[in-house]
């Protein structure tokens, strides 16, 4: 948890590459290139991190990952060329999420009780949501005093920091037995129609939170708001997170113990998101950013708690890294899909578009938990049958 939050917390590469990439005077189309790839990255990693978790333990994908991360992130400060920043920046998105399956799997593996999974699920999204507005916040403070390159040395050396964390400290343990016989995991993983059903769900939920982080620059750009106040807007959102994080964790802890999946719940989050994020593309000042990314807040802790709710239950216990690096991929989806979807908007239609496609993503994410509650009650009934 302590690693989660640091790595996040100095987790300026994300946030800040776009200025980096635009700092080397590089064409506009040429950065689009640059952070597409760093999605793909991040794509590819967060199924990579998990399947690793699975075959090599979760010990030695973190301290793999994080190691890995604390190369090539001096590499991305100190590269010029375009194809040594392409490179760096693939291998950037690769490791930038590898904590979360990881973590993902181990508390999946480690506690039974869906509450106790429950509340370690929120604590661990409040670490990250916490870290994340952090780092914006001092990021943007930062930025123009010590540069960028400084800003992605300091990641480096947390991630360095974690991955000696994680060699010294990490235990893994014998995987929980299985309540029901299920076929080899890529087999189960790929015909699994609950899995799909939630990955569909989850992109569309979290393409709407991801515009807190990817739409919401190019809609503060399109005001004439500078950098500077994009990071209110992050302090907005980190504050309502700490004011609203306990709880929350608290109430979906107790709706944990009810033992039905949080379907309802993904798709309330779905609705405020969508709803939230929506409105912030009608914003003029900074004011009005700052005010949607505090309300979007329940919406985003509901999210991913109900989502790894649902994950963790249909999941086979030896594949939780797997079914988590697979889930995760959704969160790169996201972030990619999110400033395409507000640039297209914006140049068709403008904010009032913007505003439109924001709330019906956020309420597709809602409807497919429909066919997602059918399919996991139909899941059970078999499996409990089977027994």
């Amino acid at each position: 948890m302590a690693s989660t939050f640091a790595v996040r917390a100095a987790g300026f590469c994300y946030p800040f590459l776009p200025y980096h990439l635009d700092a080397l005077q590089l064409p506009t189309q040429t950065i689009g290139r640059l952070l597409a790839v760093f999605g793909i990255g991040w794509l590819v990693g967060s199924v990579l991190w998990g399947w690793l978790a699975d075959r090599t333990g979760r010990r030695a994908a973190l301290t793999i990952a994080m190691a890995l991360a604390a190369l090539t992130l001096p590499l991305m400060a100190q590269a010029h060329t375009v194809t040594t920043l392409a490179g760096a920046t693939f291998v950037a998105g690769i490791v930038y999420d590898a904590t979360r399956p990881v973590f993902s799997a181990a508390i999946a593996e480690h506690y039974e009780g869906d509450q106790d999974r429950a509340a370690l699920n929120a604590k661990r999204n409040f670490a990250v949501n916490a870290a994340s507005a952090l780092a914006g916040t001092v990021g943007g403070l930062l930025a123009d005093e010590v540069g960028i390159p400084a800003l992605l040395w300091t990641n480096a050396a947390a991630c360095a920091v974690a991955s000696l964390t994680a060699w010294h400290f990490l235990n893994d343990r014998t995987i929980l037995a299985s309540n029901c016989t299920t076929p080899p995991a890529r087999h189960a993983a790929l015909h699994d129609q609950s899995l799909w059903l939630l990955l569909l769900a989850s992109l569309a939920t979290l393409t709407a939170a991801a515009s807190l982080f990817s739409g919401l620059p190019l809609l503060m750009a399109r005001a004439g708001l500078p950098a500077a106040d994009y990071g209110w807007t992050q302090t907005a959102n980190a504050a309502t997170v700490l004011l609203l994080s306990s709880l929350l964790n608290r109430w979906l802890s107790r709706r944990a113990q009810r033992g039905k999946p949080m379907t309802g719940l993904l798709a309330a989050s779905g609705l405020i998101l969508g709803t939230s994020m929506g409105a912030a593309a009608l914003a003029t000042n900074v004011f009005a950013f700052s005010l949607p990314a505090a309300l979007a807040v329940p919406g985003e802790v509901i999210a991913f708690i109900a989502a790894g709710d649902v994950l963790t239950r249909i999941s086979p216990p030896d594949a939780y890294g797997l079914y988590a690096g697979i889930w995760g991929a959704t969160m790169a989806g996201a972030v990619t899909a999110a400033p395409i979807l507000a640039s297209w908007s914006l140049e068709h239609g403008g904010p009032a578009l913007a505003a439109a496609t924001t709330f019906s993503t956020g309420a597709l994410g809602a409807f497919l938990c429909w066919p997602l509650t059918h399919v996991i009650r139909r899941s059970s009934t078999t499996c409990a049958t089977a027994q």
